[in-house]
């Protein structure tokens, strides 16, 4: 099975799992040091079986963090934007809410920590998203510190891999 029809299977597979509370989680990602320590901090928008993560963006609008959601660009290619209001973000594309084009964009090199979704992950920070590679490319460059958080049942012994797949630097597992 090649590294395209085994991932393909995964996001099957991944399809299938329920949407699980992130709560817990998201509070052992707020306690993480690097994110404490965090001026800037991008998260995501949950959607379809990813966690809600909008009482994620409010505690951290709460604690005074700057907080950017990704914008996706042409040709595959992602932004930060800031969030000013969690309640005023608009569907892009995809139906996913983000910032509009009045937010400012936060260059990456301001974003000290950055939440990364994913359907599945391994140990070693190896993710499965839906095949876009819109994170992949972002992640590339990115200087600050990645973590993702793996609920119940989304994680693998080992993601398949190919040369452009970028780890995040750690994952908060619930146990």
């Amino acid at each position: 099975m090649t590294v395209k029809e085994r991932k393909a299977e995964l996001r099957r597979h991944a399809a299938g799992l329920p949407q699980v509370e992130a709560g817990a989680l998201f509070e052992r990602f707020l306690a993480l040091p690097e994110v404490e320590a965090a001026e800037t901090v991008m998260a995501f928008y949950g959607t379809g079986r990813e966690p809600d993560t909008v009482p994620l963006i409010r505690a951290l609008l709460e604690r005074g963090k700057r907080v950017a959601l990704p914008v996706v660009l042409p040709h595959r290619g992602m932004e930060a934007r800031q969030v000013l209001d969690p309640d005023r973000l608009i569907p892009n594309r995809f139906g996913i809410p983000e910032p509009d084009d009045a937010a400012p964009v936060i260059p990456k090199g301001e974003i000290d920590a950055a939440l990364i979704p994913h359907l599945m992950v391994d140990r070693d920070g190896y993710r499965l998203g839906w095949g876009g590679g819109y994170y992949d490319r972002w992640l590339v460059d990115f200087p600050g510190f990645t973590v993702c958080i793996c609920r119940q049942g989304r994680l693998v012994e080992h993601m398949p891999r190919e040369e452009f797949d970028v780890p995040v630097r750690l994952v908060l597992f619930e146990e």
